[in-house]
């Protein structure tokens, strides 16, 4: 039997895990340059960052199963390598961008260390953690996150009855795919892919003997309620960064404007707490994002504890190789990676939700591809072939918002479809 205690955890689990610290970051800067649009990037950052998520986390309660399960319609082949290439990316640049929000949040205000020690010692304690697997960890989750949700409830409320709603121009020239885009930067979608697991696993452990129906309901209930969560603080935060336009300066970094906006409403002493919160909780990230990729890796080779082993060590190198560079260039090295890779989620995400009738195997390969070739032509442009990209791109719909790969995939899943229910009929 499921009790609403049971979906109200499971929520709070889902939250924490989505609601990472880099996702801190990105939300006040967006709203800072988005001006009075903020409203506008506001619905296409929480459209990726917030409704592509959880719907991720509905296919799993359809799948009850593992990252291997989304795409193994299209092929077991497929979906092993889409599997390595996830883990791969989130070993190579959102663990590491926890060690470099650390450093520029926490480390260098108050030590003016260099971030490449901070890196070092950052992921040298990462790695003890992922080999002991202690249980600070869960004791840190209790309290870590309620109390940086509590302090940014503030934020938020301070500055919605302190400061007058004026607001500055925008900056963006789209600003409602800049804040789709943008919400690829939250790494949410692939962590709906890889974090749902998670949360199979613990609800098999707690609730054995619920049903499928049961669970399904279980993590749909709890999904929906982790995402208004989400949806809720993201919101707060963008208002409040577009509401701070005449505070900081134009080139201020995502980190620079969250302290300046936490010393600016709760002071001195709030700010030193929220960096200390966030600098923990990035390192709860890391743990998590590592952690998770060695166990994959150990599944992968017959429960190899040397296969765990050399993982741990690869993610924590790659860690302090990465996490040494400011959070500004880490995310802008990302973006290649995510723009292939986060069509390819949202599609095999989107895919496990609709109803069976319609999402056949083939069906499942014919979108997969379409999505892949249409991804192409934004891939190339940000990896500095901006005029092979631009040729393909002036012939394809909605490529000039970098979402060229939207109307084939729907088009592919349509017209797939109608063939299959015409051969049926006939």
């Amino acid at each position: 039997m499921i009790r609403t205690k049971d979906t109200l955890v499971t929520a709070f689990a889902l939250f924490s895990l989505f609601f990472g610290a880099g996702n801190l970051i990105l939300p006040p800067l967006l709203g800072f340059q988005a001006g009075s649009l903020w409203w506008l990037v506001t619905v296409g950052f929480c459209l990726s960052a917030v409704l592509i998520p959880i719907f991720g986390i509905l296919a799993h309660a359809k799948l009850q199963g593992t990252i291997f399960d989304f795409g193994k319609k299209v092929s077991p082949t497929f979906s092993l390598v889409y599997s390595f290439l996830v883990y791969a990316i989130s070993i190579s640049l959102p663990s590491p961008r926890t060690a470099a929000v650390t450093h520029e949040m926490a480390i260098e205000p108050i030590f003016g260390s260099p971030s490449l020690l901070t890196s070092m010692i950052y992921f040298v304690l990462v790695f003890i953690f992922v080999m002991n697997r202690s249980k600070i960890l869960n004791i840190i989750g209790k309290f870590l996150t309620p109390a940086i949700i509590l302090i940014l409830l503030l934020i938020i409320g301070v500055t919605l009855f302190s400061y007058d709603f004026n607001f500055g121009e925008t900056t963006f020239t789209s600003p409602f795919s800049k804040g789709i885009l943008e919400g690829y930067q939250t790494f949410d979608a692939i962590g709906a892919v890889v974090v749902g697991g998670v949360i199979i696993v613990s609800i098999n452990l707690r609730n054995k003997n619920a049903s499928y129906a049961e669970k399904k309901a279980l993590i749909r209930n709890a999904g929906w309620l982790a995402g208004l969560g989400l949806f809720l603080i993201y919101t707060g935060l963008i208002i409040t960064g577009s509401l701070m336009h005449g505070s900081f300066d134009s080139d201020v970094s995502r980190t620079a404007l969250l302290s300046g906006i936490s010393l600016q409403t709760m002071g001195g002493t709030a700010n030193l707490f929220l960096s200390i919160l966030v600098g923990l909780a990035c390192f709860t990230t890391a743990v998590g994002i590592v952690t998770g990729t060695a166990d994959f890796m150990k599944y992968r080779f017959k429960d190899s504890s040397k296969a765990y082993l050399i993982t741990a060590i690869v993610g924590c190198v790659l860690g302090v190789a990465m996490g040494q560079f400011n959070v500004g260039y880490i995310i802008a090295v990302a973006l290649p990676a995510l723009m292939f890779i986060y069509p390819i989620t949202i599609a095999l995400i989107l895919l496990n939700v609709v109803p069976e009738k319609f999402a056949s195997p083939l069906v499942f390969r014919a979108v997969v591809i379409a999505t892949i070739l249409f991804s192409i032509p934004d891939f190339l442009g940000t990896i500095g072939l901006a005029n092979v990209a631009e040729k393909l791109l002036q012939y394809i719909p909605l490529s000039q918002f970098s979402m060229g790969w939207v109307l084939p995939a729907l088009l592919v899943f349509v017209l797939v479809n109608l063939t299959r229910l015409k051969l049926v009929r006939s």
